[in-house]
């Protein structure tokens, strides 16, 4: 087994790919609060105290903090999702008031906050469309040439030559489009569509669970039917196509986050297997060392989590943030404020609950409780 990468190629590779993505996505916000006409008070990624910065001719101070895991930009207006216009506020001068982000319309200040998920997904798709250039698109026909025994196929009663054509109601059209549709899934009942003979079929099918190791040690559970296909046939990707496939992957890898939080909720999926910042910077050591195209596929992945995390509807994230405009744009007036700081207190507190027990489920994974 190859030797793991070691703790500073481990750290060098957490901030190449934590750091970027962090200016990706508050530079998303930044720029399109620029657009609006809002000034920014403060850019910093990290928190905590200041280790470097300066300010620029427009008055932002751009700094770096102590603490490497997020970031923000402080507009002038502090920001305050419930627009709420203070005395203080009011008695501003009209020009520096109309700088500020309580001075945009309900549109505007939503749009700022969706600006830093969306921009974290289109990077990550411009990332999947450049792999989808390079390697090309997977377009192996559906149909079955092996069947391992003891599988879950071979249980069904999956034969060679066997076409899949849909996997739980979901059309299949390559043979590549079959993993991402079991793999989340260990354990699972589904109805698996074939054609034999003619004839199209639904198998109902319990899907295996297959231990899987990585070459660091690191074991999934991952679901598996058992077939196997012809050589894979790969065809060459234009340009202009790239963008689409890039949009559908990144469509895909958001449908298994639901899935997997989905199962964890459920109790399907146990919550040992969240993971945090220590469990991230081990990967990301683990991809730097795995070669150029393997990290940098992590990145996209770590964007497009990055992207949904902060759109779920927990008061601290944009998501939260969105929650309360929609709030207003239905109700046609601000949350109350007393209201907003109870949600702010309960939405910290789940936010530090739940880093509390991924850096746990990290510690476990590393051995340390043992």
């Amino acid at each position: 087994m190859p030797e793991n990468p070691g703790f500073f190629l481990t750290i060098l590779a957490f901030f190449l790919v934590l750091g970027p993505l962090i200016f990706i996505h508050e530079m998303g916000h930044y720029l399109v609060g620029r657009w609006f006409g809002v000034k920014a008070d403060t850019f910093s990624i990290g928190f905590g105290k200041e280790i470097a910065g300066w300010t620029d001719r427009r008055g932002t101070r751009w700094k770096v903090g102590m603490l490497p895991l997020g970031g923000y930009v402080q507009f002038a207006g502090d920001m305050d999702p419930s627009s709420s216009k203070s005395e203080e506020w009011i008695n501003l001068p009209p020009e520096e008031r109309n700088q500020t982000f309580q001075s945009k319309t309900l549109w505007q200040r939503a749009l700022i906050v969706f600006a830093g998920p969306a921009i974290n997904f289109l990077f990550a798709i411009l990332i999947l469309a450049g792999f989808a250039m390079v390697y090309g698109k997977g377009v192996t026909p559906p149909v079955v040439t092996t069947v391992m025994e003891n599988s879950a196929a071979a249980g069904a009663g999956i034969e060679v030559g066997d076409k899949i054509v849909s996997v739980d109601g979901e059309q299949v059209e390559y043979f590549p489009d079959i993993p991402p549709m079991i793999s989340p899934h260990p354990g699972e009942e589904i109805a698996l569509g074939i054609e034999r003979d003619g004839d199209v079929l639904e198998l109902p099918l319990t899907i295996g669970t297959n231990i899987q190791k990585d070459r660091f040690g690191n074991e999934y559970r991952v679901g598996m039917l058992g077939i196997g296909a012809d050589k894979l046939i790969y065809e060459d990707v234009p340009f202009y196509e790239a963008p689409l496939i890039g949009i559908e992957r990144t469509g895909q890898i958001v449908d298994l986050m639901v899935t997997t939080i989905g199962q964890v909720i459920t109790g399907r999926r146990s919550v040992r297997e969240m993971g945090g910042p220590l469990k991230i910077a081990q990967v990301s050591g683990e991809q730097l060392a795995a070669g150029a195209s393997a990290f940098i596929f992590f990145i996209a992945l770590i964007s497009i989590n990055l992207g949904f995390i902060n759109l779920l509807p927990i008061p601290m994230l944009d998501g939260g943030h969105l929650m309360f405009y929609a709030v207003e744009a239905i109700s046609r007036k601000p949350v109350n404020p007393r209201v907003m700081e109870w949600a702010f207190r309960s939405g910290l507190a789940l936010v530090m609950a739940l880093m509390l027990l991924v850096t746990v489920n990290d510690l476990v994974s590393f051995g340390l409780f043992r």
